[in-house]
């Protein structure tokens, strides 16, 4: 995991947000499913009591997550976003040489990153080769299948 964690302040809203409601109804519901399997009687045989506890492990591992995201979290002051050079909280319109298209990634904190709506982690390949470069920059970038290339047209404010 990171050190820091550069994200806006509304994501760090909404992450505590979601550990108020994971630690309080989140917790409540696991010990009522956990007291429901146990009233079936042998745990050992026991399908609902086995679930209720994994359930119980993946809470807390996002409680465990959310509280290293908030404890190295650093507010991303969107204010003061320069578009001078390619930074978390960005938007990059690049030229992508390998694949011959145009791709527009937003880099954004890892907590955030959803490659499906191309907001691309600040600490994935793609998200570190880009970070500091400029508009005109040719940036390579190791990917699983080989090398991808890029020209950054455009960084901009999304």
């Amino acid at each position: 995991m990171a050190d820091e964690y550069v994200l806006p302040q509304k994501v760090i809203d909404q992450l505590k947000e979601e550990l108020r409601e994971l630690r309080t109804k989140g917790r409540d519901d696991i010990a009522e499913k956990i007291k429901e399997a146990k009233s079936f009687g042998d745990l050992s045989e026991n399908s609902e009591y086995d679930e209720a506890m994994s359930d119980q492990a993946k809470l807390e591992a996002r409680i465990a997550d959310i509280e290293y995201t908030l404890a190295h979290a650093k507010v991303l002051d969107e204010t003061t976003l320069s578009t001078d050079h390619v930074h978390t909280g960005l938007s990059v319109r690049v030229y992508d040489r390998t694949f011959e298209e145009e791709c527009v990634y937003h880099i954004v904190g890892v907590p955030q990153a959803n490659p499906a709506e191309d907001k691309i982690s600040d600490e994935s390949p793609i998200g570190k080769g880009l970070l500091g470069k400029k508009v005109g920059d040719v940036v390579t970038v190791e990917i699983p299948n080989g090398y991808d290339e890029m020209e950054i047209l455009e960084i901009f404010k999304a």
